[in-house]
């Protein structure tokens, strides 16, 4: 049961304290080795196989440091073992600090003005923000939490009831590998072809499951359609790109009545997309603090569903 101790500590963990920037952080290593990974592998020719390569040294690499402590770590004591798989589980979830960072728009938006807004949201996006319109800067806000409730929460929570940590980090390290080079531009379009795929590929099964417990979880408020949000999510989940990005962004836009998405401007470059969802009403600032309610009800749901299967995992083993 020490990985079913792990899995809940750690859960509660990020609710509770989310990502201090004073505390170290594993994706700020990863990050920082793609980075140098980037600027080594990513000139000349043959770039799409460096790509290949780098995605499989990190790998290796974030697999093997995570076994390794957790190794000696249940080596020294189980207790020890427990509270290291507990924090290592707490770090590859990222509830709390969505829900921190989606926030300060809304306040800034609130409080400061538009600009204000433009320049909380741009920490959070990767879109140009400069010419965003209030409404826009509430939309980009709203999808980001919808998109990274798969990636940020269900997904690695997930990976991390699978195989602990070691799946855990391994996942993050590709999520992260794509946030960073996973771009359709001259400079990434080679280079990041392997680790964007290698992400859609990890979350194509997390962001329906993401998508499903977000219909389910719209029985948590009076704030929130169900039925609207399973109809949007059915004919709207593949209006995306990515084929996981509209899985989320589906079933919020339904269960909040609104329509997302729409053409965005990235690096300068207007990049036409399909609306998602009908536009029944405006976005207000209040719905932030709803994708928010939203979000945090899905991850319980998913904790709740993900631990009685680690439970009966452990039971059947035992039998």
């Amino acid at each position: 049961m020490n990985h079913l101790m792990a899995f809940i500590i750690g859960f509660l963990l990020d609710l509770l304290l989310g990502d201090p920037h004073s505390f170290p952080h594993p994706v700020r290593l990863m990050g920082r080795a793609i980075a140098g990974f980037t600027r080594k592998l990513n000139k000349g020719n043959r770039r799409k196989t460096k790509g290949l390569l780098m995605a499989v040294l990190m790998i290796l690499f974030t697999g093997g440091i995570s076994f390794g402590v957790l190794f000696v770590s249940y080596r020294i004591h189980f207790t020890v073992g427990i509270f290291i798989e507990a924090v290592m589980t707490y770090q590859c979830l990222a509830a709390k600090q969505l829900r921190v960072e989606s926030m300060k728009v809304m306040t800034a938006l609130r409080d400061d003005g538009l600009e204000a807004g433009r320049e909380a949201v741009s920490m959070i996006v990767g879109r140009d923000t400069k010419e965003l319109s209030e409404e826009g800067v509430i939309k980009a806000a709203i999808e980001t939490v919808a998109e990274n409730s798969s990636d940020g929460v269900i997904a690695p929570m997930i990976f991390l009831a699978i195989g602990g940590p070691v799946l855990g980090m391994i996942y993050k390290a590709v999520n992260t590998m794509d946030s960073m080079v996973g771009y359709k531009n001259d400079e990434f379009s080679s280079f990041g072809f392997f680790p964007a795929k290698l992400d859609d590929v990890l979350n194509f099964i997390p962001s329906r499951v993401t998508a499903i417990l977000m219909i389910a979880a719209c029985n948590s408020g009076r704030d929130f359609d169900s039925k609207n949000a399973y109809r949007i999510f059915k004919r709207d989940r593949l209006k995306h790109a990515s084929p996981n990005s509209a899985q989320t962004e589906a079933a919020a836009a339904g269960a909040l009545h609104l329509q997302l998405a729409g053409d965005a401007s990235y690096f300068g470059v207007i990049h036409h997309k399909e609306f998602i969802g009908d536009p029944d009403r405006k976005p207000m600032l209040q719905d932030i603090r709803r994708m928010n309610d939203l979000m945090y009800s899905t991850a319980f749901l998913g904790e709740i569903i993900l631990a009685i299967g680690i439970y009966v995992s452990v039971c059947c083993i035992c039998l």
